[in-house]
């Protein structure tokens, strides 16, 4: 059976940082993608940020280039989501995701058939 575990979320005041780890079961894969995306309330899930193992593309929202880094640890099966310069528009339950193998556009939550349960991201003014 597939898992993903996810840890690191919180609560965080406008500015700071957070690191969010998933690790999974079916990491050992080469045609792996991995993603993270976000839920705030009343809105649709968005792709925030995604890596393809074999080939390294990443690709990230707009609304976080140049603040969140996707990375990953082969050794620890994990991959990472370093978050800088939150706002309190990054507010969100964030889900990291897997698919095996990566099916379709890395952006898409369709693409993905693994789903981490959730953690809590919240950022205060």
């Amino acid at each position: 059976q597939v898992q993903l575990v996810e840890s690191g979320g919180g609560s965080v005041q406008a500015g700071g940082s957070l690191r969010l780890s998933c690790t999974a079961s079916l990491y050992t894969y080469s045609r792996v993608c991995m993603g993270w995306f976000r839920q705030a309330p009343g809105e649709e899930r968005e792709g925030v940020a995604a890596l393809s193992r074999s080939s390294g593309a990443t690709y990230y929202a707009d609304s976080v280039k140049g603040r969140f880094t996707i990375s990953r640890d082969n050794a620890k099966n994990t991959f990472y989501l370093q978050m800088n310069s939150l706002q309190p528009e990054d507010t969100a339950m964030y889900y990291c995701a897997i698919d095996y193998p990566c099916s379709g556009p890395m952006s898409s939550a369709s693409t993905y058939k693994y789903w981490g349960q959730g953690t809590q991201v919240t950022v205060s003014s």
